[in-house]
């Protein structure tokens, strides 16, 4: 049986910031528990929920050479799902209202701890991994300490590493210096072949250049990041990294997000009785969300961290001359004061056609997928992106543009050969994203029976972890050996 830990800053159900937390939280789960024995290694955030907290047991705690000091590490486990879960516990790292603070470089000197805390834990809870998975740049620098100093005792000795980047454009940099200090790796290791990328030092760096293995979250990501535009400086490393390097497209929990079963929705429906079903939870949300009462609106949905990457300046450009068509949008999340607030004034402004929801509800996003008809996702760049796969599961049609996951996911609506999940678009162009919008409304309003087939493949499409998880062990054999 092969052993695989799974290393990361957050995983569902403890802690969930981000489409991160949902992979480290779900694969595990699909891996064939006959041939791998996976664990998850987390820190112990204070800000976890309550109920989360008292799940957690204490095992042991020691004290580790950390940033020229003597430093707590404690040590607690939790089962769940019968996944057994890991943490190291240190208030003076892990303490605060949220998981992420606003000051990078004690975010640097936490993840760094982390990194060399969940190493040194494993000989004391006695068991050693075959490989350690790492996930994004908090973990980076677990596959450099595991070639440097771990590398030395027989318990490390064969231990393989993997990282998965689940962004690329979060990084951990820092100056050298400081970096070097903080984590005692020798000055031979912040190098423009090692660990330093244009004068600082670089966690996820190290962790690419040090890991034996480099994954992505789908295989258009996989390509993109290899060029200027999208590989935010390291494009060299991944070309020269490139026969290391795959994609996996990440997969949804099918047992969450499940129209038929979900508890947070007024009508269950399925792919059979969609038709007459999830209309209901359209006039439902029209209801809650005092929107115009008129179930053959076409309704868009956006859920979404408000950012730049998200393609948010592309909206709010083309927003008012959206709001000249026959639609309702509804909006939830966070993020930059200017989208929130933009989105603020496009609902005072078109009260009857424009609910924003500035802030994070579980509830309200099921709600959302389940009631919209269309969901929007012009995103400048996107790894994998989770949110068409749930609006897929839902027959709620993705329009997207066609890049990383979300042009590995989505089908562009064929019309002249009934084929297509979703709507699709090329260039990062307001005007462009409006015209296929526009589009999607035709084929909505004068050929239902075209759009309800776009539904029916949508629905039928299969993004569970099933199939992701048999490439991720495919990997694991083949590094494993």
């Amino acid at each position: 049986m092969k052993k695989i830990l799974f290393a990361a800053a957050e995983g569902v159900p403890f802690m969930k910031t981000g489409g991160l937390a949902d992979v480290v939280g779900s694969l595990p789960k699909y891996l064939d528990r006959e041939y791998f024995d996976v664990r998850v290694i987390l820190p112990r955030y204070p800000c976890m929920r309550q109920e989360m907290r008292e799940k957690l047991r204490h095992v042991t705690e020691f004290y580790m050479d950390f940033n020229w000091k003597d430093i707590y590490v404690g040590l607690l486990e939790a089962n769940m799902d019968g996944i057994q879960y890991y943490f190291i516990d240190n208030e003076e790292y892990f303490s605060g209202p949220k998981p992420y603070g606003e000051n990078a470089l004690h975010e640097i000197e936490k993840y760094a701890y982390f990194s060399k805390a969940a190493l040194s834990a494993l000989p004391l809870l006695g068991y050693r991994p075959d490989i350690v998975h790492c996930h994004d740049w908090q973990t980076g620098l677990i596959p450099v300490y595991l070639k440097e100093r771990f590398h030395e005792g027989d318990f490390f000795r064969r231990m393989k590493s993997v990282i998965t980047i689940h962004n690329l454009k979060f990084q951990g940099k820092w100056d050298t210096k400081t970096i070097e200090s903080i984590t005692g790796l020798p000055s031979y290791y912040f190098t423009p072949d090692k660990l330093e990328a244009y004068q600082d030092a670089n966690l996820l760096k190290g962790g690419i250049v040090y890991a034996d293995a480099v994954t992505t979250v789908s295989a258009t990501y996989a390509e993109e990041i290899k060029t200027p535009f999208y590989g935010e400086g390291l494009d060299g490393l991944l070309r020269a990294r490139s026969n290391s390097l795959r994609g996996i497209v990440n997969g949804i929990d099918y047992e969450e997000f499940n129209p038929e079963t979900d508890p947070y929705i007024v009508a269950p429906y399925n792919a059979l009785n969609f038709r007459k079903e999830k209309v209901k939870n359209k006039r439902a949300l029209q209801e809650e969300l005092d929107l115009r009462r008129d179930e053959k609106k076409m309704m868009i949905g956006l859920v979404s961290r408000l950012t730049d990457q998200k393609g948010l300046d592309l909206i709010n450009y083309m927003m008012d001359e959206l709001c000249q068509d026959d639609i309702q949008f509804v909006v939830l999340g966070t993020g930059e004061e200017r989208y929130e607030n933009a989105f603020r004034h496009f609902d005072w402004k078109y009260g009857d056609k424009v609910s924003a929801n500035i802030y994070y509800s579980d509830t309200l996003s099921h709600k959302i997928y389940a009631a919209c008809d269309a969901f929007l996702m012009p995103s400048l760049f996107e790894p994998c992106g989770l949110s068409q796969l749930i609006a897929l599961r839902y027959g709620t049609v993705p329009i997207v543009r066609g890049t990383g996951g979300l042009k590995d996911t989505v089908e562009p609506y064929n019309e002249y050969e009934s084929a297509g999940t979703g709507f699709s678009f090329t260039n990062y162009n307001a005007h462009e994203m409006l015209r296929v919008i526009r589009y999607a409304e035709h084929i909505y309003y004068d050929r239902k029976r075209e759009w309800n087939k776009i539904v029916d493949r949508a629905m039928a499409a299969d993004f569970s972890w099933q199939a992701s998880a048999a490439r991720y062990q495919e990997m694991y054999d083949w590094l494993a050996g």
